[in-house]
């Protein structure tokens, strides 16, 4: 079969490789899973580079999230040939490739409903943001919830997940179709950071109170912004840090407003918990058969065109995620 290999350090174009490798067969406790759509994330360039925190030994196959059918089911195993599902690998043998063996625990059925592209691109973004919002930031109905970035990844499924749990949205983006993104994901209210103060903005429309959750996969200036316009007793999410600086929080400011800054760390929740996220994943599934969510898909690609596709999504000019089909 198939793979893409990280064969040496560098940029996906430089890194990857499409190589002819063995076709897996599932032990106990796994599944082989026939990969229909892989979706890309940023960390998968950052292995290309030997920048993230995992480091696993050359050749390795990237790719966390993918989407397919089980074709065969490993001892003690309780799912089924022909099953419609999504999956997580972990490295070394990610999901860029046309089979990929599973732990039965990182394998999630899905609806008819769903397509193979969008189940791909479900599960990082939005269970991180279901894990954020509802709870982390236990968000209310009624209440303003201000997410930064919101055309990226776990932005979109933060603006969807925010009104579907009643909130006022209020979003932010880098372009005027970018926003326009937002808009038509559902927030009331969108903001050009480029060439509008969103601290302003949002302390006009909340009049002068602030937002009551605050949702940051940015950091940096975006961090030190954000307090300015954060409610009392609000909950400033630290997601992650696409601005690249690391923002430190003076405590002062937190203890006068009584406001929390809470991190999100998904991955070690679900180590923790892996049956609230299930539990969490069928939640999830229901709202996207009410229409309540719905991936946004930026582009899809062949599965000869990965180094392309990563290439594209280091340059931050794409929104929502981005789709490979083996």
């Amino acid at each position: 079969m198939k793979a893409w290999s990280v064969t040496q350090i560098g940029d996906p174009q430089d890194a990857l490789k499409l190589t002819e490798v063995p076709k897996p067969y599932p032990a106990v406790g796994e599944v082989l899973v026939k990969v229909e759509a892989a979706s890309l994330n940023f960390f998968d360039i950052l292995q290309c580079q030997g920048k993230y925190q995992e480091k696993p030994a050359l050749p390795f196959t990237p790719g966390a999230e993918i989407s397919g059918t089980i074709e065969a089911v490993g001892e003690g195993v309780n799912l089924v040939e022909g099953q419609r599902v999504l999956a997580t690998p972990l490295l070394p043998n990610g999901g860029l490739s046309e089979w990929v063996k599973v732990k039965e625990e990182s394998v999630f059925p899905i609806p008819n409903t769903i397509s193979y592209s969008e189940a791909a691109a479900i599960f990082i973004t939005y269970q991180t943001a279901y894990f954020a919002l509802n709870r982390t930031a236990i968000l209310k109905k009624g209440e303003v919830l201000l997410v930064h970035a919101g055309s990226g990844g776990v932005g979109s499924a933060a603006i969807q997940l925010g009104k579907a749990a009643g909130a006022t949205v209020i979003a932010t983006a880098g372009s005027d179709e970018k926003t326009d993104i937002c808009k038509q994901l559902g927030a009331d209210i969108v903001i050009n950071y480029r060439t509008e103060d969103f601290v302003q903005i949002v302390k006009g429309a909340t009049g002068g109170k602030g937002a009551n959750v605050i949702f940051d996969p940015v950091g940096g200036d975006t961090f030190d912004r954000s307090r300015k316009c954060i409610a009392f007793e609000g909950r400033l999410l630290v997601i992650g840090f696409a601005g690249g600086r690391i923002a430190e929080a003076p405590t002062n400011h937190a203890l006068i407003k009584n406001y929390s800054i809470v991190g999100v760390h998904f991955g070690l929740f679900r180590n923790l918990m892996p049956t609230e996220v299930m539990k969490a994943h069928k939640e999830l599934m229901d709202l996207f058969e009410q229409g309540a969510i719905r991936p946004i898909i930026y582009e899809e690609f062949s599965f000869e065109k990965v180094p392309d596709a990563l290439h594209l999504l280091g340059g931050r000019k794409t929104y929502g995620k981005l789709v490979v089909n083996p």
